[in-house]
């Protein structure tokens, strides 16, 4: 593995807040097609030089190559989050 690698990031048309990264110039075919079906079309988000030291918002550069060396891509899933949120400080609303 090199110190810098070029690194494209797309995020997919199915899946929100879901982003795959991959050599820049990876062909897209080369990927496993069920990876492919689930994705759906790549969005171009943008190029990165990715370092084992970077620091990204979710993940790590060193997490990030070590999959590219392993799978050649990086997979980044939304977070889990719940989808009911209670404000305990605010009292109900009644009804009339």
């Amino acid at each position: 593995m090199t110190d810098k690698t070029f690194v494209s990031v797309f995020r997919s048309s199915k899946k929100p807040d879901t982003y795959i990264y991959v050599r820049r110039g990876q062909i897209w075919d080369d990927l496993p097609e069920s990876l492919r079906e689930i994705f759906g079309t790549p969005v171009h988000s943008m190029d990165l030089i990715m370092t084992m030291d970077r620091k990204l918002a979710r993940t790590s550069g060193r997490q990030v190559l070590e999959a590219i060396a392993d799978k050649d891509f990086f997979l980044q899933m939304p977070e889990e989050s719940s989808g009911y949120v209670v404000d305990f400080r605010r009292k109900p609303e009644q009804s009339r």
